[in-house]
């Protein structure tokens, strides 16, 4: 059976529950389609010990001001799935759980959603799929024949895991940082391998101050005046407090990138040879996007082209939430509000 609604949001997260409680404030009917079982999006899914980058009030959605969490000056991931879960049935936001959408394609003048439950037709779609679900590995040398375990940052969940054996953590962001951390504090024999030296940002530099960062690069390049570099200018690593008692203690000291894994462990450019039991791969993400390859829309990196957020080739499509080519700091709690707004505006006009 098909069932019709104005607008289909895809991902029911930080950025499909923005989505749909701007929509909801406009009047326009629409329905939010969740692969999860449960509210909470990948934060559901992460490191036991991962911190926002930020204070609770400074990473809330539109509406609902994040309460803080006692003890804890940067809330855990636990915190923020109980925001999630409250601010869905807050605003009795339309989520259909365990519903997996399989593609989009063009049907006349509307959409059609079809997924593992049946389809639907919107006049408009939104996408907020995110990109917890498409993990990058790179093509390092020796990487299919090295004998030890690999895992990227979505399966890392605890250091009790790697008590005693040697670990190598790749990657000199914020995950990479975090978990190289919580290795080095819980017994892990660490060694932490980065593609430049770690850039730590000041120590009283949270994620509030990033998002007013991207948010003034943003204006200045609408504005056509000078790029100075945004967030990446400031530097690559948030010191929340367990990154920053390791890196005072000493604990993490980066090396260059291996130039390739052996069965047994990794080798440097020079020669120097480690053996490993483990390698995390702290290596970012990629869109997750498949769901649209049936428009045709995908360009250069995968990536679709996006006025805004509206896709360039497709005026009844938004892509919300996948980074800043969508958005300044579209990606985070704080900042997913703001292009949520303009994206349900955009629909609204259309669907007028």
């Amino acid at each position: 059976m098909t069932q019709r609604t104005d607008v289909v949001v895809i991902g029911g997260g930080q950025s499909g529950l923005a989505a749909g409680y701007h929509l909801r404030r406009l009047g326009i009917q629409h329905v939010i389609l969740d692969t999860q079982a449960a509210p909470g999006g990948a934060w559901q899914h992460t490191w036991d010990s991962l911190r926002l980058f930020s204070p609770a009030q400074y990473s809330s959605l539109p509406g609902r001001l994040m309460p803080s969490q006692p003890g804890e000056p940067y809330p855990d991931a636990a915190h923020v799935v109980g925001y999630l879960t409250d601010y869905e049935k807050r605003y009795e936001l339309p989520v259909r759980h365990g519903t997996r959408v399989q593609s989009v394609h063009r049907d006349g003048p509307r959409l059609r959603v079809e997924t593992d439950s049946g389809s639907w037709t919107a006049r408009a779609v939104i996408s907020a799929t995110g990109t917890w679900t498409r993990p990058f590995l790179p093509a390092v040398p020796g990487r299919r024949d090295h004998r030890g375990r690999q895992l990227h940052t979505v399966q890392y969940r605890s250091p009790s895991e790697f008590v005693g054996q040697r670990v190598v953590v790749v990657g000199g962001g914020n995950s990479g940082a975090q978990i190289a951390a919580d290795l080095a504090h819980n017994g892990a024999d660490l060694i932490w391998a980065t593609q430049r030296p770690p850039r730590y940002l000041a120590d009283d530099i949270d994620g509030h101050a990033l998002f007013d960062a991207a948010t003034a690069r943003r204006r200045a390049l609408d504005e056509g005046r000078t790029d100075h570099g945004g967030v990446a200018s400031l530097g690559d690593i948030v010191a929340v407090p367990p990154v920053r008692a390791a890196r005072d203690a000493g604990l993490l000291t980066a090396r260059p990138m291996f130039t390739r894994l052996t069965p047994t462990g990794a080798e440097w450019a020079d020669g120097t040879r480690a053996e490993t039991d483990a390698v995390i791969w702290c290596t970012g993400f990629r869109p997750a996007l498949a769901h649209l390859a049936g428009l045709g829309l995908r360009g250069t990196r995968g990536r679709i082209a996006t006025l805004g957020t509206r896709a360039a080739d497709e005026p009844r499509l938004h892509l919300l939430g996948y980074g800043d080519w969508t958005g300044p700091a579209s990606a985070t709690l704080i900042g997913v509000g703001r292009t949520a707004r303009e994206a349900a505006r955009e629909i609204a006009s259309l669907l007028a």
